[in-house]
């Protein structure tokens, strides 16, 4: 346990953080999940939704800086490609 006033807030700080990123991380792996069976489902209006909604939690997370912007490019680029080579 920290002694310092500083310490103890800086690990209820960190404690705080560590639940959100994980929340988001989490967004992020539900929504890919949900793209995925959506590719499965062959619809395309079904799929374009799902693909812009993974998308758009992903630059939410690169903007929060949970996810690295590198990582959500390389993340939505596969993603594209699944979508692309089934149309």
């Amino acid at each position: 346990m920290p002694n310092l006033k500083s310490a103890k807030k800086r690990m209820r700080v960190s404690e705080r953080q560590r639940r959100e990123n994980y929340a988001v991380r989490s967004r992020v792996r539900r929504h890919r999940r949900r793209f995925l069976e959506a590719l499965t489902g062959q619809d395309k209006t079904v799929m374009q939704q799902a693909f812009s909604e993974y998308c758009s939690i992903l630059d939410k997370a690169a903007k929060r800086n949970v996810l690295k912007k590198n990582t959500t490019v390389r993340y939505k680029s596969r993603a594209a490609n699944k979508m692309r080579a089934l149309v």
